[in-house]
């Protein structure tokens, strides 16, 4: 692959496929390779214009007559947890997060593999051994890290480290924010909602490094797996025009440009 290719994206466009949310409807990616010397720069430029990122692929959904997927992101520093969300947090104040290098261990995997074992047990990513994750983690050519949740020890305020591992989250850290990439945790832990948790917990630690947003990936009305991404308010949707922000009525209207 010459320079030229590895700086210069190419894009492509995938063949249909059944939606994963919404029944009865198909689904097409456009995509492009993050490598080379501006895979940040170009991670940060197409993470504003609603891509994701999956290990060395940014994708965008292209659908056919459907604009359903909607790129969400948390305003971080205007951001206030409602009265379940602060109980939440206390409920999970054992817990202390831990940020690493993206390096895949036997324990995250055996957190992995339950966790899709029993909530995405037919989801795409079902089969997955233990060296796709490895992959999934490393094959990044971007600023990654891994975010791990343990549950505190008697050793944790002296040493800062907890103890057995519960949660993680695949994080990019961007020029103006956090973008969670893929978040797990241990199923048997229901009570704790560690999901909402690890967000809660990413739009602190951003709001601590001065970045103003959580990208949260796509927020898609009507669909349940990707309804709660709407409760973080106020936050931002990308639409045709532009970043919309929405705030705790509900209502939408243009940002301010720089």
């Amino acid at each position: 692959m010459t320079q030229h290719s590895r700086d210069t994206p190419q894009f492509y466009l995938t063949a249909p496929s059944p939606c994963p949310y919404l029944p009865g409807r198909h689904e097409r990616k456009v995509f492009t390779h993050l490598v080379g010397n501006k895979a940040g720069e170009l991670n940060d430029l197409l993470t504003h214009g609603g891509f994701r990122r999956s290990q060395s692929i940014a994708y965008r959904p292209a659908c056919d007559q459907c604009r359903a997927c909607v790129s969400v992101r948390v305003i971080a520093n205007e951001f206030k947890p409602s009265r379940n969300q602060r109980k939440l947090l206390a409920r999970n104040a054992d817990i202390v997060g831990e940020q690493r290098n993206p390096v895949p261990t036997s324990e995250q995997y055996s957190v992995f593999r339950a966790y899709l074992d029993q909530r995405h047990r037919y989801g795409g990513m079902a089969d997955m051994t233990v060296l796709d994750y490895a992959m999934m983690v490393e094959d990044s050519h971007v600023q990654t890290r891994m975010i791990e949740y343990r549950k505190r020890t008697p050793d944790t305020g002296i040493t800062g480290r907890g103890g057995e591992l519960i949660a993680a989250a695949l994080t990019d850290v961007l020029g103006d924010g956090l973008s969670m990439v893929y978040s797990f945790y241990e199923p048997n832990e229901q009570h704790r909602s560690l999901g909402t948790f690890m967000i809660l917990d990413h739009i602190a630690r951003a709001r601590r490094l001065g970045l103003p947003y959580v990208y949260l990936g796509y927020w898609i009305e009507g669909s349940k797996k990707m309804d709660y991404k709407g409760r973080y308010l106020p936050q931002q949707r990308l639409a045709p025009s532009g970043w919309l922000r929405i705030d705790a009525s509900g209502e939408m209207q243009p940002e301010p440009q720089d």
